[in-house]
Order: structure tokens, then C-alpha cells, then sequence
């Protein structure tokens, strides 16, 4: 079995966690460049088995699609160009970013990491991630 990548993709940075080789546990990769993610994700995948992309999904709280879909669709369109052996799947990414951040507050981070931007967005992919699994293993989908 291979692992599952997450892609919390943003138009400067794009946070990046993987599964475990069992699919059961999100751990944060790291954070890049948006312009670079394409090129670091070529290099994890010949690396790491890679099973699947799960994308967060931009909605606002009407359900309807933020002004970022535009830029994660071009991104999306890209790296199934590059990497089109691999699936890519969208998933709900509402809150992920205020959850990272209670999630470095309940982990007792000092206020200058909090306030690392790019920290924020490889646990708002870790957040996606797990929550991503956790659907499938319960067989809903947010």
C-alpha cells in the first residue's frame, strides 16, 4: 500500500502531509513555495510510493467555492500533467486553518512560532489529511 499526500495549496505556500505506508496516520511533510509543490511532490513520488493526492477544497460557509478554486484548478490541471499516474481528489478544508491554529495553542507553542505561516498551513494539510482518512473509515464525506 502507498501513501496518501495532502495538498493544503494556497497562491504563496502550499502545506504538505502524508500517511504512514498503512494509510492510518497524517504527519506533516513540510511547507514550499506554490510554484515549487509540483516539482517537490515529482521528486517525493519517485521516492515514496504514492497511492493519492487529496486536495483541499475550498468552500465558504454557503457552501459555496472561494476565490482560490481558480488557482487550485490550474494548480490541479498541472500536477495531473505532471504526475498523471497518480489520482487526485478533492476534499472539504473549512476550518482548517483556525483548527491549526487551536492545535498550536493546545500544544503549547510559543507565540512566535504560532505566528509561522508556513507551520500553519502543513497542519491545516495534516488536518485535511486526518480528516480526510477518518471519512473513509467511517464512510461519510463532509
Amino acid at each position: 500500500m502507498g501513501r496518501i499526500v495532502a495538498i493544503d495549496y494556497g497562491r504563496k505556500r502550499t502545506g504538505l502531509a502524508a500517511t504512514d505506508t498503512l494509510q492510518m496516520i497524517a504527519n506533516g511533510l513540510t511547507t514550499v513555495p506554490s510554484g515549487d509543490v509540483v516539482k517537490y511532490l515529482s521528486d517525493y513520488v519517485t521516492r515514496e510510493h504514492v497511492d493519492l493526492f487529496v486536495v483541499g477544497f475550498p468552500k465558504q460557509m454557503n457552501n459555496e467555492l472561494s476565490e482560490n478554486m481558480k488557482y487550485i484548478e490550474a494548480f490541479v490541471t498541472h500536477l495531473k500533467r505532471t504526475i498523471p499516474n497518480i489520482p487526485v481528489e478533492y476534499y472539504d478544508e473549512r476550518f482548517t486553518s483556525v483548527m491549526a491554529h487551536q492545535a498550536m495553542l493546545d500544544g503549547g507553542l510559543k507565540k512566535k512560532k504560532r505566528q509561522e505561516k508556513g507551520l500553519v498551513d502543513e497542519i491545516s494539510a495534516v488536518i485535511i489529511l486526518q480528516t480526510y482518512l477518518e471519512s473513509k473509515k467511517y464512510n461519510y464525506n463532509l
